[in-house]
């Protein structure tokens, strides 16, 4: 394929994926750094989920930095770039599948210690490989300029590549197409095993202090958005690769090209909306710190004293530990809502 037939990337296009990497790479920070504030709510699911973050973190910066630079050879930093965002990347998706599997062990069957044992065999894999597949790539100066054909504006695997459908396929899109089939099955069983057990808890307990329709309700919530952001997000990358295999000029249609952008860059930042939305614990004292800093800020404008600001029951009210919200985080066959 010729460079010729190179997408072209509008301004409009940069701007709109840039703030989509600048979104992600906040995002991604804020898992991190509520991990590392807080290590009373450190679970293993959260853990996994670091990693996950630390992976979209790269791959946000990555993305960012080819977006901008819009490149157009296989200049020294667009194969650095091209290698890190492969890397970062590969790593995501399998961060996002173990994370799944994890869940897997730990709800359905009930096996925390079995679960935790993975841990190990998560870190060789979801980091082991992609530095394998991205050292071969580079050895065999697969990576550079792809005329942003499967791309938008960053380098992956190089067009002029006679092989580049093997590499691309290697470097990303074969473990895409295994994450689209593995995550919703995975999710769907977790989800019949948690009915299954709230009916059945149900019948025994009818009335409890923290409610089994409210949490199975939150579970539902969650269980269903994270298959579903994950395809929704990443079938743009997809269908713009089978329409370059089709070598059809649908593939640079400038709408599917900012969705693909998007799609790609826009991962952290939706782990993260789910996170704070899904995890009461750390929303409480989001919404704690938030609640703090404006009452100071407040208290300074009208001249109270600060002070003042800790006895609103606004602030004393978030964080509620005892609350039965928080029994799912702390039992080890309940629904880990960390994660």
């Amino acid at each position: 394929m010729a460079v010729d037939n190179q997408t072209v990337v509008y301004i409009s296009e940069q701007i709109v994926i840039l703030i989509s990497c600048a979104l992600s790479f906040l995002g991604s920070l804020l898992i991190i750094c509520t991990y590392i504030i807080w290590p009373d709510l450190r679970t293993t699911p959260r853990t996994l989920l670091v990693y996950l973050s630390v992976a979209d973190f790269l791959s946000a910066g990555s993305y960012a930095y080819g977006v901008w630079s819009v490149f157009e050879s296989s200049s020294v930093d667009c194969v650095v770039q091209g290698a890190i965002s492969t890397f970062a990347n590969t790593s995501s998706f399998f961060w996002t599948v173990a994370i799944a599997i994890y869940l897997y062990i730990l709800i359905v069957k009930s096996n925390q210690r079995q679960a935790d044992s993975f841990v190990l065999c998560f870190h060789v894999i979801s980091w082991g490989i992609p530095l394998g597949i991205t050292v071969a790539a580079l050895s065999l100066g697969r990576i550079g300029y792809d005329a942003s054909e499967v791309s938008v504006g960053w380098c992956w695997v190089s067009i002029q590549a006679p092989d580049h459908v093997l590499w691309m396929l290697l470097t990303g899109k074969i473990w895409e197409f295994l994450a689209y089939l593995t995550l919703p099955v995975l999710y769907v069983l977790i989800k019949k095993h948690i009915h299954r057990a709230h009916a059945a808890l149900s019948e025994y307990r009818p009335i409890l202090a923290c409610s089994p329709l409210s949490l199975s309700n939150m579970a539902d919530r969650k269980l269903t958005l994270i298959p579903i952001i994950f395809i929704a997000l990443r079938i743009w990358s997809t269908v713009r690769f089978l329409l370059m295999l089709t070598d059809s000029p649908a593939r640079q249609n400038p709408v599917l090209v900012t969705l693909h952008g998007i799609g790609n860059t826009f991962q952290g930042a939706a782990n993260c909306i789910m996170f704070v939305l899904f995890t009461q614990p750390i929303r409480s004292r989001l919404l704690t710190m938030l609640c703090c800093c404006s009452c100071r800020v407040g208290s300074r404008a009208s001249l109270i004293p600060s002070n003042t600001a800790n006895h609103s029951g606004l602030v004393l009210d978030v964080e509620t530990p005892s609350q039965p919200e928080d029994i799912p985080n702390t039992s080890p066959r309940g629904w880990p809502d960390g994660c």
